[in-house]
């Protein structure tokens, strides 16, 4: 009879068995001397379709836990590695069938199979385990019934979030909550909904994602707050998609009405979050689509601005920060919706912020931009804070730093006075011959507007505002005097007008034609839509129709511009696209060329 070392975690895999319709598989372990039930975990059901893990092969535990299912210990297993094949069962091994419930170690299998209780170990994990929860007092949140709530006792039964997994049937964690997305919500053929999703992070520095859907979401999105210590109880488990959740856990979960929440008192072995930080000046040598944590200081904040999605044509809110560190450098960090919506107050007065989980992009330089899993944290409670913000009060505030997004990004980014390029860029950095479009930003003097095209210089658009036209489709006239336009399919009875010419801008170093669409086009004219120049024409009034032409001629404006060459007539052509206009502020022009100068000094 042949037994293997219980010394070494190197079992008998004396059965391999189909459980359901699912691919799940059922196991038997034996040591030579018992035998112990088990399930694979979804990850490794590849080796059983590759023949690799068969009966009777011997295998080494990599990672695997203990749950107890009708008084019997299951052992899952989480990560093993094949060490040999075997021709039959070794020993005559008799079943482990009674976990010593009443001895509180539902963690170990009994009878012998194990001369120490194996405990769940992280990946890569020590045997040796101690739960740094045991024992912790936490308290219901005041408030009423609109408050977390819990149940008694639920302290004692607090397991690390490494320790969780889809075969578990009640568990209890603690953790602070390090990011708490946008309520979200969806309509499609299915239904409609809303959701929200958060980030908890537990004593032992493992975090895990929390989503809440419909109903729970509603009830749970008022109460929970970021950087607030919570006991979670309750809810789904499933393996996590790493392309969405960047959470160290290999699990997420998805609460539901059986989960119970309970404020806790502020525990410092939580910390408030974990960082890798990167600096800002090393950027340029990190891959684009990376995802990195900065800290820093925000300089400057841009303008809200509004882009449309191009899949489905929701309007997104945006909004920039320049934001720079002790490297001597800045980056642009973009945020969305609601966090640009109020980034103009809450990062007023050049706080020191962390950014956990920004994407790297090479769109303009290098940028970087938040995704829904980042997080944001203004002054947090780490030592960079301190060393960042002397670095700032000492030095920073008036340094000459390098300014990694220098080559524009899209159409909404507000370029900064040091990215500015002059006309003639165009030519003498053969801009719009990429594989990509080529974005600048100039100040120049309009100096020229082609507006003789017949029957106006605009295009009559569907007066519909909603999807999915929003008063941007062309319409064709009908014999009957009405507007049909194909993309709704409807006819209407007038049309909307909107903007489209071309332009020249000037500076001191060469001049350049600029397409001009209706946003561009109404700030360029003061206002007036070209329905209202229609009207004007069509009543003869063409002093009027002039002036405003006329009155916009040789004014001063930051353009932002598209750079890209096209195929017209056989023939390659670059074409500039003005993709966002506003006219100069000669106060703030002044300010910012005595601070160029004085960096030159």
């Amino acid at each position: 009879m042949q037994k293997i070392d219980v010394q070494n975690p190197n079992v008998q895999v004396i059965n391999i068995k189909k459980v359901g319709t699912q691919d799940r598989y059922r196991v038997i372990l034996s040591d030579g001397t018992h035998y112990i039930q088990g399930m694979l975990a979804t990850q490794l059901n590849q080796l059983v379709a590759d023949n690799q893990l068969v009966e009777n092969a011997i295998i080494c535990l990599k990672e695997f836990i203990t749950n107890v299912v009708q008084d019997k210990t299951v052992l899952i297993l989480l990560k093993c590695e094949i060490v040999s094949t075997h021709p039959a069962k070794i020993g005559n091994p008799t079943e482990v069938y009674k976990a010593d419930v009443a001895a509180g170690s539902s963690n170990k299998p009994v009878g012998g199979m194990y001369d120490a209780p194996p405990p769940a170990p992280a990946a890569g994990g020590s045997s040796n385990y101690s739960n740094p929860y045991q024992n912790q007092a936490s308290r219901s949140a005041s408030g009423g019934g609109s408050a977390p709530t819990g149940r008694s006792g639920l302290s004692s039964n607090i397991i690390p979030v490494s320790q969780l997994n889809p075969y578990q049937n009640k568990w209890v964690i603690k953790g602070r909550i390090t990011n708490k997305g946008d309520m979200r919500t969806w309509n499609n053929a299915k239904g409609e909904g809303c959701l929200f999703s958060i980030d908890i992070l537990d004593a032992s520095g493992m975090d895990i994602r929390g989503t809440f859907f419909k109903e729970d979401a509603n009830k749970w999105f008022n109460v929970l707050e970021v950087d607030k210590v919570y006991t979670f109880s309750g809810g789904r488990l499933k393996v996590a998609n790493p392309q969405w959740n960047k959470c160290k856990c290999q699990h997420e979960i998805t609460f539901d009405r059986s989960t119970d929440i309970q404020l806790c008192e502020e525990d410092a072995s939580i910390q408030q979050n974990i960082f890798d930080f990167s600096q800002i000046v090393k950027l340029e040598s990190i891959e684009p689509e990376s995802i990195i944590d900065i800290i820093g200081v925000v300089a400057s904040i841009s303008p809200v601005t509004s882009i449309t999605a191009k899949k489905t044509g929701n309007e997104l809110k945006k909004c920039e920060l320049t934001v720079m560190d002790d490297s001597d450098a800045q980056v642009n960090v973009t945020l969305w919706g609601k966090k640009a919506e109020t980034a103009e107050n809450e990062f007023a007065g050049c706080p020191v912020v962390a950014f956990k989980g920004l994407k790297v992009s090479d769109y303009g330089g290098r940028s970087c931009g938040t995704l829904m899993s980042s997080a944001i944290l203004k002054g947090p409670r780490i030592p960079e804070t301190e060393r960042i913000q002397s670095w700032f009060q000492n030095r920073g505030a008036n340094a000459t730093v390098k300014n990694l997004s220098t080559g524009g990004g899209g159409a909404g980014r507000v370029e900064t006075f040091e990215s500015r390029k002059t006309v003639s860029a165009i030519r003498n950095e053969q801009l719009g011959y990429n594989e990509k479009p080529d974005w600048l930003s100039f100040k120049a003097t309009i100096s020229f507007i082609k507006k003789d095209k017949e029957g106006g210089p605009w295009y009559p658009a569907c007066p519909n505002a909603e999807e999915p036209c929003r008063n941007m489709c062309k319409v064709i006239s009908t014999s009957d005097d009405h507007w049909q336009c194909e993309k709704c399919n409807k006819q209407y009875d007038k049309c909307t007008r909107r903007y489209i010419f071309s332009a020249t801008f000037a500076d001191n170093t060469s001049t350049c034609w600029a397409s001009m669409f209706n946003d561009q086009a109404l700030a360029l004219l003061g206002g007036h839509t070209a329905d209202e120049l229609n009207e004007w024409m069509q009543n003869g009034d063409y002093d009027k129709f002039e002036k405003v032409f006329d009155d916009a001629l040789f004014t001063d404006w930051i353009v932002k511009a598209k750079v890209k060459s096209e195929l017209v007539s056989e023939e390659q052509r670059v074409k500039t696209t003005a993709y966002s206009i506003s006219p100069v502020d000669y106060a703030k022009e002044s300010r910012d060329l005595l601070k160029a100068i004085k960096g030159l000094q």
